[in-house]
This record gives C-alpha cells, structure tokens and sequence, in this order.
C-alpha cells in the first residue's frame, strides 16, 4: 500500500516562497513509469494540475504556473518537493501531492492534503 504525506508549512507571506514536502512510503519514487504530481484546490474551486516529476526525474509543469513552479525529489529520502515562488491570496489551497501510472493518468494515491494560506 502505497502512502503520501504532505508536510510544510501552513502559512506563507505574500511574495515569498511556498515549499512542500511529499514523503512517500510502500513504493518508491524511481519506479518505472509512475509519475508524482502536485495539485491544488483554492477554496471554492476545483481541483488544477500543477506538474509532475516523473521516475527518471523529467519535470512537466502546467503553463500557466511554470514561471513560479519547481518540483525536486531527494530519491534517497524517497521524497519530491514543491516550490512556488512570489505566492499570493490566490495561491491559498489544499496542496495535495499524488501517484500517478503514467503520464497520462490514473491517479492511484492521493496523500491527504495540506492547507496552505497565503496572508501578511
């Protein structure tokens, strides 16, 4: 049983830098061809892609979050990482981090989510 755990702060000042951790258990990272993705819902929304690093590190990114987004994995702690730069109140949401069986989908394992608010 594969499990995701965001972790990171809760709280982020407009213009600064939000960064979350995806700890993953019960399977690993650099298995073929799973892909790890980032996603978001604000508040009152729906859900929206963020991008992926896939098993051989390759990174993909939603064009309209590209300039401020970066994923990173650390392999030996089986963990990837989000990072997204000059947030703002619109950046407020449920961060979730996820498995994906490829490229192109399905979902298979959500982690529970984390909120993240941006306020001064």
């Amino acid at each position: 049983q594969v499990q995701l755990q965001e972790s990171g702060p809760g709280l982020v000042k407009p213009s600064q830098t939000l960064s979350l951790t995806c700890t993953v258990s019960g399977g690993s990272i650099t298995t073929t061809y799973y892909v790890w993705s980032w996603i978001r819902q604000p508040p009152g929304k729906g859900l929206e892609w963020m991008g992926v690093i896939a098993y051989d590190g390759n990174t993909y990114y939603s064009p309209s979050l590209k300039s401020r987004t970066s994923i990173s994995r650390d392999t030996s702690k089986n963990q990837f990482s989000l990072q997204l730069s000059s947030v703002t109140p619109e950046d407020t949401a449920v961060y979730y981090c996820a498995r994906e069986r490829s490229m192109v989908g399905p979902i298979d394992y959500w982690g529970q989510g984390t909120q993240v608010t941006v306020s001064s």
